[in-house]
């Protein structure tokens, strides 16, 4: 069902209003733009490594993750993968092509933020959004429209197997897979960002030809646009920043930090 509507908003005058539809579910709405995820990364301090005509790579600033996007084999999409540290495995999650980009964005954002102190649960946010739970062979949930699952397998000790995925009415649209050593925390983020009821924008032409989405036609200026994409870049910005005022001001006030001189060569 396809409503219109003008998107309430700001934008110079004369600016020529461009179409595009509010999509829902988000989990079948299509990949998306790119950029909601490469500018997220690149403004805050990861190094793009990709080459002209290949596929997209980002490191860390520590180098501990890669994330990467290669359209050009099969199956392609996403890849996001964490090296061993002193408190962590090596980890490695995949994300199909057609994974739309404000769920990849779940777990990419979440490598930013500080863990919380509880511990993480999956289920909790698919729950909160009307998922249903069933334990069979494996332990899964469900969307109420029964479009999007997420299941969980534990063969053996530290044998614990994610995956999700989506499909429509011509069948699987994407998968996620996680393997065991990914951190709960990240794939807590995902199921949050999977299970939310709020719709995604998508310009014409690039709205899926499925009957299980809802669309709702809304007219966006581009200074609007670019606002909403300029204001996810100031914040990786300014979180950066944080991070790292943080890190320095903890370095400064550590117990084992060596006192400094003056100019007159008294100690403080």
């Amino acid at each position: 069902m396809r409503q219109n509507k003008q998107w309430a908003g700001w934008g110079a005058a004369g600016q020529q209003a461009q179409q595009h539809y509010l999509v829902e579910p988000r989990y079948l709405a299509g990949g998306g733009d790119l950029r909601h995820v490469t500018e997220y990364l690149r403004a805050s301090g990861w190094k793009d490594k990709s080459k002209t005509g290949g596929p997209i790579v980002f490191d860390s600033p520590d180098k501990s993750v890669r994330i990467g996007y290669d359209p050009f084999t099969q199956p392609g999409g996403w890849t996001i993968s964490g090296k061993q540290t002193a408190h962590q495995e090596a980890w490695h999650a995949t994300f199909g092509r057609q994974t739309p980009v404000e769920i990849v964005t779940g777990i990419t954002d979440a490598l930013f933020k500080e863990r919380k102190a509880h511990a993480p649960n999956v289920w909790e946010p698919l729950q909160q959004q009307g998922w249903e739970t069933e334990r069979g062979q494996h332990f899964t949930a469900r969307s109420p429209d029964g479009d999007a699952f997420v299941r969980f397998h534990q063969s053996g000790p530290g044998q614990a197997h994610w995956w999700a995925g989506a499909r429509n009415e011509h069948g699987r649209v994407w998968e996620a897979m996680f393997t065991p050593t990914t951190p709960m925390h990240l794939v807590q983020a995902f199921s949050t960002a999977l299970a939310d009821p709020q719709p995604v924008l998508r310009p014409l032409g690039r709205v899926p030809p499925a009957q299980r989405i809802r669309t709702t036609s809304v007219s966006v200026l581009p200074s609007q646009l670019g606002a909403w994409q300029q204001a996810r870049i100031t914040a990786a910005r300014a979180a950066t920043w944080a991070r790292s005022s943080f890190a320095t001001n903890r370095a400064r006030s550590s117990p084992g930090a060596r006192p400094y001189a003056t100019s007159d060569g008294r100690r403080r």
